[in-house]
């Protein structure tokens, strides 16, 4: 399966905070042997936001949806989501219980009556209001849950409440696969080569072995070789010795100069 990670908020896109979540999701994919196949951005656009889950809901992956499921103005992603699926919204049991025991909590730790039928109260359980037949991610900061549905999962855009509740649904749903999309890759450096006259070089290696991809990472000022090409291979273990050894003789043969060698 691939994954996929959205994120919500118009902070993000206007500068005033900027996003932590993607670096943190390749990295949680990662050490689980897993990678990110694509991620967006979207700003706290009701019309977008449920584009996107539309989407999101019809492409099989594993998609991780990031911020929006407050109980404020601005918070769509619930609703969106509910408009994605054609559902209704409705008021999850569990996830109102552990509202209501948040507010135990915190009327108890302020001295002061707990008092579930104020009005703020009240309207804290909008925050437990997912897509019928939604589930629930548990949130160990708050208790204020997030919420799948089937392979959509929704998480705050607060990286202390994100960052667990995505490990935990990692660990607990898509623990067989882990390790299954560990990549491996070799790189070497070119200096005095021009990309168009590798390309088929490139594209008979891509050719002759399925599943490795070919990559070209120009650089014009890098502080250490200065202008060069990074070009590599990567895929599983298997096949990517073999296409690095085509890639090298291939490299030779067109008599580039060649520097070091990188393995990932």
């Amino acid at each position: 399966m691939s994954f996929g990670l959205i994120i919500i908020g118009d902070e993000i896109l206007s500068g005033k905070r900027a996003d932590k979540h993607l670096p943190k999701v390749i990295e949680l994919l990662s050490a689980r042997g897993l990678a990110l196949s694509w991620a967006r951005y979207v700003g706290d656009d009701p019309a977008l936001v449920t584009a996107d889950l539309k989407h999101a809901f019809g492409s099989g992956d594993v998609v991780f949806s990031c911020g929006g499921i407050g109980a404020t103005p601005d918070d769509h992603t619930r609703k969106c989501a509910a408009m994605a699926l054609g559902r209704a919204l409705a008021l999850h049991p569990q996830a109102r219980d552990l509202i209501l025991e948040r507010m135990r909590d915190n009327a108890a730790e302020q001295g002061i009556p707990y008092e579930p039928d104020r009005p703020d109260n009240v309207h804290r359980l909008n925050m437990g209001v997912f897509p019928e037949g939604a589930a629930i991610i548990p949130n160990p900061f708050n208790k204020i849950a997030g919420f799948t549905v089937g392979s959509v999962h929704f998480v705050p855009g607060f990286p202390v409440m994100a960052w667990p509740m995505i490990e935990w649904v990692l660990d607990e749903h898509y623990k067989h696969l882990q390790g299954q999309g560990t990549q491996h890759e070799k790189s070497v450096i070119v200096f005095g080569a021009m990309e168009a006259a590798l390309t088929p070089l490139m594209e008979r290696i891509e050719a002759a072995f399925a599943g490795v991809k070919v990559f070209s990472l120009p650089s014009v000022d890098h502080a250490q070789w200065g202008r060069h090409i990074e070009l590599g291979v990567k895929g599983d273990a298997e096949r990517l010795d073999a296409a690095y050894r085509m890639l090298l003789d291939g490299l030779q043969g067109h008599g580039a100069k060649l520097g070091p060698e990188l393995v990932r």
